[in-house]
């Protein structure tokens, strides 16, 4: 059996930049073992999958190591793929996911996602985390899936050297620290060593937790972001009640086949 397998870089305009992520379009679902070894051999910190089904698609996500419930650069990359590899022609994309319906459509140059905004609640991080980090204990923590910290500047952000194997000791899905940016409105890195990603270079989805609380923190709904992470990944925000857009931009990398005999 062979099936095709294209990679995408999400969240940026060219090459070798902003979020990998291996698309792999289906007829029909494979086993949840046998999509879990493929995402596990493209060893990217995304793999998706996705099956028509009805008006939408059937969309899912895998890490080299879990299945997750949201991903953003994947959703971003696999939207690109239908509309610029497979002949997509309507305007707006509607996929099925375990976080319920999400929707991608063009504009101005850009994809547009619609997401549903976390609140993440205040929280007292466990000593661990900021041992992890090397940082300073702060109020400035939030939780919900995932831990979120707030600091002063992105410098501070920038010359963080996380301890992996300590931080894979903390009990949630990864890591968001996020700060006030330079040139853009915030910036952020995200580190999921508990899900198989010591650093993600962009990461979607933690951008439904930080668009809310930045929003109230600047007095504003619309707003640009960086994730700066080694590759780097820009995007824009917009919070809209109780959703949020993510925009960005993506490239097709690689288009390919799978021989799994």
């Amino acid at each position: 059996m062979k099936l095709p397998l294209y990679q995408v870089d999400a969240f940026t305009n060219k090459l070798f930049n902003g979020n990998p992520a291996a698309i792999v379009p289906l007829t029909e679902w494979l086993s949840d073992e046998l999509m879990q070894q493929i995402a596990a051999e493209n060893n990217l910190s995304e793999t998706a999958f996705f099956v028509e089904e009805g008006d939408g698609y059937r969309l899912r996500w895998f890490t080299p190591a879990v299945e997750v419930d949201l991903c953003g650069h994947a959703t971003l990359a696999t939207a690109h793929i239908l509309f610029e590899e497979l002949g997509y022609d309507k305007d707006e994309i509607i996929f099925k996911t375990r976080s319920g319906l999400l929707t991608v459509k063009k504009e101005n140059g850009q994809l547009s996602m619609n997401f549903p905004a976390v609140e993440p609640e205040q929280a007292e991080g466990p000593a661990i985390l900021f041992q992890a980090l090397g940082i300073e204990r702060t109020s400035n923590v939030y939780k919900s899936d995932d831990y979120m910290i707030v600091l002063d500047s992105e410098e501070e952000v920038a010359n963080l050297q996380p301890d992996f194997r300590m931080l894979n000791e903390v009990d949630a899905r990864g890591i968001i620290v996020t700060a006030p940016g330079d040139k853009v409105d915030f910036v952020s890195r995200f580190f999921a060593p508990q899900s198989g990603i010591d650093e993600d270079p962009v990461t979607g989805s933690a951008h439904t937790k930080t668009t809310p609380y930045w929003s109230r923190e600047l007095g504003k709904t619309e707003m640009k972001a960086r994730q700066i992470s080694e590759r780097g990944g820009d995007l824009t925000c917009r919070l809209k009640g109780d959703r949020v857009d993510i925009l960005g931009q993506a490239v097709t990398y690689l288009k390919g086949e799978i021989f799994l005999g």
